[in-house]
Protein backbone atom coordinates (compact mmCIF):
# COMPACT_ATOMS: atom_id res chain seq x y z
CA UNK A 1 0.00 0.00 0.00
CA UNK A 2 2.15 2.53 -0.96
CA UNK A 3 1.60 6.12 0.34
CA UNK A 4 0.33 4.60 3.85
CA UNK A 5 2.98 4.25 6.69
CA UNK A 6 2.05 1.76 9.64
CA UNK A 7 1.50 3.32 13.04
CA UNK A 8 -0.82 2.43 16.38
CA UNK A 9 -3.69 0.54 15.76
CA UNK A 10 -5.80 2.69 18.20
CA UNK A 11 -9.22 2.62 17.97
CA UNK A 12 -8.70 -1.03 16.78
CA UNK A 13 -10.63 -3.51 19.09
CA UNK A 14 -8.75 -6.52 20.59
CA UNK A 15 -4.95 -7.93 21.07
CA UNK A 16 -2.93 -8.33 17.90
CA UNK A 17 -5.73 -6.02 15.88
CA UNK A 18 -3.90 -5.02 12.41
CA UNK A 19 -1.89 -1.33 12.58
CA UNK A 20 -3.25 1.63 11.22
CA UNK A 21 -2.12 3.36 8.21
CA UNK A 22 -1.54 6.65 8.45
CA UNK A 23 -2.82 9.00 6.03
CA UNK A 24 -1.51 11.86 4.08
CA UNK A 25 -2.04 15.13 6.22
CA UNK A 26 -5.15 17.13 5.04
CA UNK A 27 -4.57 20.94 3.79
CA UNK A 28 -6.47 23.42 5.68
CA UNK A 29 -6.51 25.67 2.99
CA UNK A 30 -7.50 25.91 -0.82
CA UNK A 31 -8.13 27.20 -4.11
CA UNK A 32 -11.98 27.01 -4.19
CA UNK A 33 -13.75 29.29 -1.38
CA UNK A 34 -16.77 28.16 0.86
CA UNK A 35 -18.73 30.36 -1.61
CA UNK A 36 -17.66 28.56 -4.59
CA UNK A 37 -18.04 24.95 -3.18
CA UNK A 38 -21.87 26.13 -2.15
CA UNK A 39 -22.53 27.23 -5.75
CA UNK A 40 -21.19 24.60 -7.62
CA UNK A 41 -22.23 21.33 -5.36
CA UNK A 42 -24.68 19.22 -7.02
CA UNK A 43 -25.43 15.89 -7.05
CA UNK A 44 -22.91 13.76 -9.48
CA UNK A 45 -24.38 10.07 -10.26
CA UNK A 46 -21.97 9.33 -13.07
CA UNK A 47 -18.16 9.49 -12.77
CA UNK A 48 -15.27 9.05 -14.88
CA UNK A 49 -13.50 5.69 -14.78
CA UNK A 50 -10.51 7.36 -13.84
CA UNK A 51 -9.50 6.34 -10.25
CA UNK A 52 -9.45 9.12 -6.74
CA UNK A 53 -6.08 9.26 -5.15
CA UNK A 54 -4.94 8.71 -2.11
CA UNK A 55 -4.73 11.99 -0.69
CA UNK A 56 -8.21 13.24 -1.93
CA UNK A 57 -9.49 10.62 0.20
CA UNK A 58 -7.56 11.75 3.67
CA UNK A 59 -8.95 15.27 2.87
CA UNK A 60 -12.69 13.73 2.73
CA UNK A 61 -12.61 11.77 5.43
CA UNK A 62 -11.27 14.74 7.35
CA UNK A 63 -13.59 16.90 6.24
CA UNK A 64 -16.38 14.20 7.43
CA UNK A 65 -14.56 13.66 10.97
CA UNK A 66 -11.33 15.26 10.93
CA UNK A 67 -9.71 16.38 14.39
CA UNK A 68 -9.63 20.11 14.28
CA UNK A 69 -8.54 21.23 17.73
CA UNK A 70 -5.72 20.08 20.02
CA UNK A 71 -8.71 19.28 22.61
CA UNK A 72 -9.85 16.93 19.56
CA UNK A 73 -13.14 19.01 18.44
CA UNK A 74 -13.95 17.33 14.67
CA UNK A 75 -15.26 18.72 11.49
CA UNK A 76 -18.56 18.48 12.07
CA UNK A 77 -20.71 19.35 15.66
CA UNK A 78 -21.64 17.06 17.55
CA UNK A 79 -24.83 17.16 20.58
CA UNK A 80 -22.14 17.16 23.97
CA UNK A 81 -19.47 16.48 21.65
CA UNK A 82 -20.30 12.77 22.38
CA UNK A 83 -18.97 12.07 17.91
CA UNK A 84 -21.31 8.58 17.54
CA UNK A 85 -20.16 8.45 14.15
CA UNK A 86 -17.70 6.05 12.37
CA UNK A 87 -16.79 6.37 8.81
CA UNK A 88 -15.86 3.83 6.42
CA UNK A 89 -14.10 3.39 2.84
CA UNK A 90 -15.51 1.08 0.64
CA UNK A 91 -12.14 1.16 -2.03
CA UNK A 92 -12.24 0.08 -5.37
CA UNK A 93 -10.14 2.22 -7.39
CA UNK A 94 -7.67 4.53 -4.82
CA UNK A 95 -4.21 4.87 -5.86
CA UNK A 96 -1.81 3.92 -3.25
CA UNK A 97 -4.88 1.76 -1.48
CA UNK A 98 -5.47 -1.90 -2.29
CA UNK A 99 -9.42 -2.66 -2.57
CA UNK A 100 -10.63 -3.59 0.67
CA UNK A 101 -12.78 -1.63 3.22
CA UNK A 102 -11.22 0.46 5.74
CA UNK A 103 -12.50 1.95 8.91
CA UNK A 104 -11.35 5.81 9.80
CA UNK A 105 -9.31 6.71 12.95
CA UNK A 106 -9.68 10.26 13.66
CA UNK A 107 -7.35 10.63 16.10
CA UNK A 108 -4.62 9.51 14.40
CA UNK A 109 -5.78 10.38 10.69
CA UNK A 110 -5.51 6.63 9.86
CA UNK A 111 -7.41 3.67 8.20
CA UNK A 112 -7.75 -0.07 9.64
CA UNK A 113 -8.20 -2.27 7.29
CA UNK A 114 -11.39 -4.51 8.16
CA UNK A 115 -11.90 -6.72 4.66
CA UNK A 116 -9.95 -7.51 1.83
CA UNK A 117 -11.28 -6.92 -2.08
CA UNK A 118 -13.36 -5.30 -3.67
CA UNK A 119 -16.98 -4.61 -2.05
CA UNK A 120 -18.81 -2.20 -4.10
CA UNK A 121 -20.56 -4.98 -6.39
CA UNK A 122 -21.61 -6.19 -3.05
CA UNK A 123 -22.38 -3.15 -1.93
CA UNK A 124 -24.48 -1.54 -4.97
CA UNK A 125 -26.79 -4.52 -4.80
CA UNK A 126 -27.59 -3.30 -0.97
CA UNK A 127 -28.36 -0.13 -2.45
CA UNK A 128 -31.39 -1.24 -4.19
CA UNK A 129 -29.13 -1.75 -7.42
CA UNK A 130 -27.80 2.09 -7.86
CA UNK A 131 -25.06 2.41 -10.45
CA UNK A 132 -23.20 4.86 -8.37
CA UNK A 133 -22.66 2.93 -5.70
CA UNK A 134 -20.94 0.32 -8.07
CA UNK A 135 -18.95 2.46 -10.53
CA UNK A 136 -17.37 5.14 -8.14
CA UNK A 137 -13.94 4.60 -6.58
CA UNK A 138 -14.83 5.18 -3.33
CA UNK A 139 -18.19 4.83 -1.70
CA UNK A 140 -17.86 6.00 2.28
CA UNK A 141 -20.09 4.46 4.39
CA UNK A 142 -21.49 6.87 7.72
CA UNK A 143 -22.81 4.56 10.62
CA UNK A 144 -23.82 6.07 14.04
CA UNK A 145 -23.28 4.56 17.35
CA UNK A 146 -26.47 6.46 18.86
CA UNK A 147 -25.80 4.69 22.49
CA UNK A 148 -23.11 6.95 22.99
CA UNK A 149 -25.55 9.69 22.76
CA UNK A 150 -28.19 8.35 24.49
CA UNK A 151 -26.29 8.45 27.51
CA UNK A 152 -26.57 12.13 27.89
CA UNK A 153 -29.73 13.00 25.80
CA UNK A 154 -32.01 9.99 26.15
CA UNK A 155 -34.91 9.24 23.79
CA UNK A 156 -33.50 12.87 21.73
CA UNK A 157 -30.38 10.74 20.69
CA UNK A 158 -31.52 9.49 17.43
CA UNK A 159 -32.19 12.75 16.10
CA UNK A 160 -29.29 14.71 17.26
CA UNK A 161 -27.27 11.26 15.90
CA UNK A 162 -29.27 11.58 12.20
CA UNK A 163 -28.31 15.61 12.83
CA UNK A 164 -24.71 15.01 13.03
CA UNK A 165 -24.70 12.23 9.77
CA UNK A 166 -26.23 15.23 8.26
CA UNK A 167 -23.64 17.85 9.34
CA UNK A 168 -20.45 15.61 7.85
CA UNK A 169 -22.08 14.75 4.75
CA UNK A 170 -22.53 17.75 3.95
CA UNK A 171 -18.88 18.49 4.89
CA UNK A 172 -17.94 15.57 2.51
CA UNK A 173 -20.23 16.84 -0.50
CA UNK A 174 -18.38 20.62 0.15
CA UNK A 175 -15.39 19.28 0.07
CA UNK A 176 -15.55 16.78 -2.81
CA UNK A 177 -16.58 19.47 -5.00
CA UNK A 178 -13.69 21.89 -3.88
CA UNK A 179 -11.55 19.18 -5.19
CA UNK A 180 -12.92 18.87 -8.12
CA UNK A 181 -14.87 15.29 -7.27
CA UNK A 182 -18.52 14.94 -7.74
CA UNK A 183 -20.81 12.73 -5.00
CA UNK A 184 -23.72 12.12 -4.18
CA UNK A 185 -25.60 11.40 -0.68
CA UNK A 186 -27.91 7.89 -0.79
CA UNK A 187 -29.99 6.75 2.02
CA UNK A 188 -31.95 4.22 0.24
CA UNK A 189 -30.31 0.92 0.87
CA UNK A 190 -31.04 -2.18 3.76
CA UNK A 191 -29.22 -1.86 6.47
CA UNK A 192 -28.45 -5.63 7.15
CA UNK A 193 -26.73 -5.92 4.06
CA UNK A 194 -24.74 -2.65 4.28
CA UNK A 195 -23.92 -3.51 7.75
CA UNK A 196 -22.98 -7.10 6.59
CA UNK A 197 -20.77 -5.81 3.44
CA UNK A 198 -19.10 -2.91 5.50
CA UNK A 199 -17.87 -4.93 8.27
CA UNK A 200 -19.69 -2.83 10.69
CA UNK A 201 -19.25 -3.70 14.43
CA UNK A 202 -22.08 -4.32 16.67
CA UNK A 203 -24.19 -1.03 17.69
CA UNK A 204 -23.16 0.74 14.53
CA UNK A 205 -25.91 1.86 12.26
CA UNK A 206 -25.80 2.61 8.83
CA UNK A 207 -27.06 6.29 7.57
CA UNK A 208 -25.48 7.35 4.78
CA UNK A 209 -24.08 5.62 1.91
CA UNK A 210 -21.74 8.50 0.09
CA UNK A 211 -20.39 7.71 -3.60
CA UNK A 212 -17.49 9.72 -4.47
CA UNK A 213 -15.75 10.01 -8.07
CA UNK A 214 -13.87 12.55 -10.95
CA UNK A 215 -16.29 13.93 -12.76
Amino acid sequence: MAGLAAVSGRGAPGAGAPAALKLPEPRRSGRCSLEEALSQRRSVREYAGSPATLAEVAQLLWAAQGITAPEGRRSAPSAGALYPLEIYVVSGQVEGLAPGVYKYLPAAHALRQVAEGDRRRDLAPAALEQSCVREAPLVLVLAGVYARTSVKYGSRAPRYVHMEAGHAAQNVCLQATALALGSVPVGAFEDARVRRVAGLEEGEEPLYLLPVGRR
